[in-house]
């Protein structure tokens, strides 16, 4: 298909952008332009222009602007061929086809769409009729007004084997196939068998019919809720020439444009989910057809926002599809590409909420919502129990596979140094009692337990100058701070993801102190800096001369510091050595805590307490003496 730029300027010029943007906005006249409230953001006095001369709108307020083709992929949220498509049929103009294939093909769908067409305004008719009596209860129990059921376009499906194919017979029972509307028992025989031929027949039948619509509004298949008794309760159509079910999600040709105005798309169960909360005010809802939401489905919604919010049920079966969703999300991930999770209350679903309590309620659930991280986080943390060492490895493995799931380097990272961060907080720095039963050693050490912002409870200081001690007090630690200044001026793309830690870091030595502080600022630059240009902007002090001997030093035993080890063993490294070091005089701070308790009060609770943190004491001092071992790379 070749659409040349006179094609396109062409239908440009037969489009009047006034009359296009005025099918869903309001506009006034104002001189030779028009003017409304900008679509595109929330306004009460009109920044959006209009001119038919020029073809083009513009809004003083947020800078939209276009032509009617980004009127059409902007605003209606279709693909650039989609609303070429559109444009071109209102304007009476032919699209070029790319070859005879490419226009059988548009041919076909053609005369599918015009099936589809005909299957929905019979299946009107029905519920009109007087075999849809039930069906139209149906519709009032569950609270639905008039002006939902004809937005939706609600229909009925008489329980009988062939009313529709009868009633649809100009298009020959071949195209009804394919289109899902009958099925045809003989495609189902094996190749050469001799069982009677046998007459297809109508696949929906006495249900309570919901059309699904592509992009452009146009329906493509249905789904079928049962009235009475029988399963399956709801039935969709098979995948077709035009339905893919893993590729489409309900809703989605009126969502895509609601989202514009609230920046937000709710994900919710199912279809049925979907027009309580649109009669509730929440125009913006979609939902998969009855598989976990597809990784296909999960780009379209990034299409929409950066950030959609997945609203399941608070049960079992909906938490298990949160989880399913965010796993088959995470090699997707990309910067500010994310999900939120909102959870219902137990029992509940939309319709229910926003029945008992209003759409309140239900805004309220959507602003708790919590970001994919938390929700991953949250899900491993009560996977299994956490109390034995081997428990803790299996959390901290099953948080690997996690981050290891994630494509993108740098939200790989971010993963990463967030998981290691909860775990350290959780493992080392949580108290096995309360701080009411703290209080009075608080006050003699000089300050107690207390929460930090992620509400984790993190160990006292010390009582003498109220400081934990520097790092560097040890020739073991001496020796991988020197290995580690060493390794990030080998490795300087590896600052910037420890920044944050390496920034806490407290060095008794002055000089080592300064030289890591000086490293972590240059990590900002926005251009990379090379080993070479990070010594020439150290300049020829002191600092440049301790860089040049750690560089030098063949003492150093820490694998990163060799020249021929990889940025993934360097990066591991430095992880590992960094949590560890900073972890020390934290525990050290608790274990001088947790002794003192046991010494004023000598209950057996205390003492517990106090050889817990002995034992983590004893295995951080293990575990920095490994790391100073050659080649000890975790």
């Amino acid at each position: 298909m070749s659409l040349t730029p006179q094609w396109l300027d062409e239908l440009r010029a037969r489009t009047t952008l006034s009359t296009l943007i005025g099918r869903t906005t309001k506009v006034q006249k104002a001189g030779r332009e028009y003017k409304a409230c900008c679509p595109f953001h929330n306004e009460k006095t009109p920044s959006f222009t209009i001119n038919d001369e020029k073809g083009f709108y513009h809004c003083f307020g947020c800078g939209a602007h276009g032509d009617a083709i980004r009127w059409m992929t902007d605003q209606r949220g279709l693909p650039f061929m989609e609303a070429v498509k559109e444009l071109a049929q209102a304007a009476g103009m032919e699209v070029p086809a790319a070859d005879p294939r490419a226009a059988k093909r548009a041919e076909q769908a053609k005369g599918l769409h015009d099936v589809m067409a005909a299957a929905q305004g019979f299946f009107e008719e029905q519920l009109a009729g007087a075999e849809g009596a039930e069906a139209r209860a149906y519709l009032q129990r569950r609270g639905m007004r008039d002006a939902t059921r004809r937005t939706f376009g609600f229909g009925y499906s008489p329980d009988s084997r062939g009313k529709l194919k009868v009633a649809l017979k100009e298009y020959g029972e071949p195209m009804l196939v394919e289109a899902g509307m009958l099925i045809a028992p003989d495609a189902l025989e094996p190749e050469g068998s001799t069982t009677k031929k046998r007459d297809s027949y109508d696949r929906f039948r006495g249900r309570l019919m919901i059309p699904i619509r592509d992009a452009r509004g146009r329906v493509i298949a249905f789904g079928g809720r049962i009235l009475g008794a029988g399963e399956p309760k709801y039935l969709n159509s098979p995948d077709t020439p035009l339905f893919d079910k893993g590729r489409t999600l309900y809703n989605l040709d009126r969502a895509s444009s609601a989202s514009r105005a609230t920046n937000r798309v709710i994900v919710v169960e199912g279809y049925m989910d979907v027009i309580a909360l649109d009669q509730a005010g929440f125009s913006e809802a979609v939902a998969p057809l009855g598989t976990a939401l597809t990784e296909h489905q999960i780009e379209r919604l990034w299409k929409m926002v950066e950030v959609p919010i997945l609203c399941f049920d608070g049960d079992s079966a909906g938490q298990k599809a949160a989880i399913r969703a965010a796993t088959r999300a995470l090699p997707l991930l990309r910067p500010g590409h994310s999900l939120a999770f909102a959870t219902l209350p137990q029992g509940q679903d939309p319709d229910d909420l926003v029945k008992a309590q209003g759409p309140k309620a239900f805004e309220a659930v959507l602003t708790g919502a919590e970001p994919l991280v938390d929700r991953l986080w949250k899900h491993e943390c009560a996977a299994a129990p956490l109390d034995t060492p081997e428990q803790r490895a299996a959390l901290k493995q099953r948080l690997s596979a996690i981050t290891e799931a994630i494509q993108h380097g740098d939200v790989r990272a971010h993963y990463a140094h967030t998981f290691r961060e909860r775990y350290d907080a959780l493992f080392f720095s949580r108290p096995a009692f309360t701080p009411q039963r703290r209080e009075s050693g608080a006050g003699r050490s000089g300050g107690g337990w207390k929460k930090d912002k992620r509400g984790n409870w993190k160990a006292p200081l010390p009582p003498v100058g109220g400081e934990a001690r520097a790092i560097g007090g040890t020739g073991t630690e001496t020796m991988l701070l020197r290995a580690m200044l060493a390794s990030l001026l080998q490795h300087p793309d590896q600052i910037a993801p420890h920044r944050e830690q390496l920034s806490a870091l407290r060095i008794a030595d002055p000089l080592m102190g300064r030289l890591l502080g000086e490293l972590v600022s240059l990590s900002f630059r926005k251009e990379t800096v090379e080993t070479q240009g990070l010594l020439t902007i150290l300049g020829e002090g002191e600092l440049y001369n301790m860089a040049r001997g750690l560089l030098r030093a063949d003492t150093l035993t820490f694998t990163p510091t060799r020249k021929d080890a990889d940025t993934d063993r360097a990066r591991r490294g430095l992880e590992e050595v960094i949590r560890v070091m900073a972890a020390g005089p934290e525990i050290e701070a608790a274990l001088a805590d947790a002794t003192r308790r046991a010494m004023d009060d000598l209950s057996e609770e205390t003492f517990a307490e106090q050889q817990r943190v002995q034992r983590l004491k004893t295995d951080h001092d293990r575990r920095l003496a490994e790391l100073a071992q050659p080649e000890d790379i975790v």
